[in-house]
């Protein structure tokens, strides 16, 4: 989520292009929709209305989210972790999705893409370090960040992978009251309280032994998702060529709910739990 290399060149101008298009996409649609409006109009009136002169005519604008973003990584030399394939696993769903509730495990250089890519939906950050959000806020003020406490250490992967195998990690719930050790319990309640279309796990750190690892990230985003109201969620898993993100990926989100995986990045469809009573934890 923190990388900072450079830009190679041909990234940036993909990356550039990628928001130009998602900018044209926007335009049209909006235009489109303005179009049939007005054959609609036409149809159900008999007076004839002259043009409105070319000052007072209504036109589309940039959402703001999309025009910082564009403006953001044109002029940046940081690149986000993920490749250009690896987002558009994210994109395509978002495309379908959005307006939609998003959660994100990790906050980084590119949580403004995922903010304005989910343009008129909500999209909240849930990050690790305190000082690392006070950096990112002074230069994107209007993203939706809370800091979390992770009391896990990587190195006792093992023991929890043995610790979800238990009952009480079967048993689906909300995760504030949930009797397995892997369940996150200290969110804000309003984490708990919203219904997440997208879940995309890339944090806590979990690349060196005295990191938190994402164990029960990964578990509590399955868990959150069996237990929505109803419909599915789509969970995203990064850096899973590393052991704990690979396991407990395969393990908490099932290898049966397994849509996709391109480079580091693991998509999974999770369904809810709660409108099927006795639905094995994973099928």
């Amino acid at each position: 989520m923190r990388a900072k290399s450079q830009y190679p060149l041909g990234l940036k101008l993909i990356l550039i292009g990628f928001f130009l298009l998602f900018l044209v996409f926007f335009i049209l649609k909006s235009s489109s929709h303005q179009n049939l409006s007005s054959v609609l109009s036409a149809k159900t009136t008999t007076t004839t209305c002259p043009p409105l002169p070319l000052s007072t005519q209504a036109c589309d604008k940039i959402p703001p989210s999309l025009s910082q973003a564009l403006v953001h990584y044109a002029t940046s030399n940081i690149t986000p972790q993920q490749t250009f394939k690896e987002i558009s696993v994210t994109l395509r769903v978002l495309e379908k999705k959005s307006p939609c509730n998003f959660l994100v495990f990790g906050l980084g250089h590119d949580s403004l893409m995922w903010t304005s890519l989910n343009h008129g939906g909500r999209t909240v950050f849930l990050e690790e370090d305190k000082s690392w959000i006070q950096q990112i806020m002074l230069k994107l003020p209007k993203l939706e960040a809370y800091h979390v406490v992770y009391d896990t250490n990587r190195t006792q992967a093992d023991e929890l992978l043995k610790v979800g195998m238990e009952e009480d990690c079967r048993v689906v719930g909300d995760p504030r009251f949930s009797k397995c050790a892997l369940a996150l319990k200290g969110f804000p309640s309003e984490i708990y309280d919203v219904e997440w279309d997208l879940i995309m796990v890339d944090a806590p750190t979990g690349y060196f032994d005295g990191a938190p690892g994402r164990m029960s990230a990964i578990y509590t985003a399955g868990l959150m998702s069996r237990n929505r109201e109803g419909g599915e969620t789509d969970v995203f898993v990064h850096d899973v060529d590393r052991v704990v993100e690979d396991k407990f990926s395969k393990t908490f989100l099932c290898e049966g709910y397994l849509s996709e995986q391109e480079g580091r990045i693991r998509h999974f469809t999770i369904p809810s739990h709660r409108t099927r009573l006795g639905r094995p934890f994973c099928p």
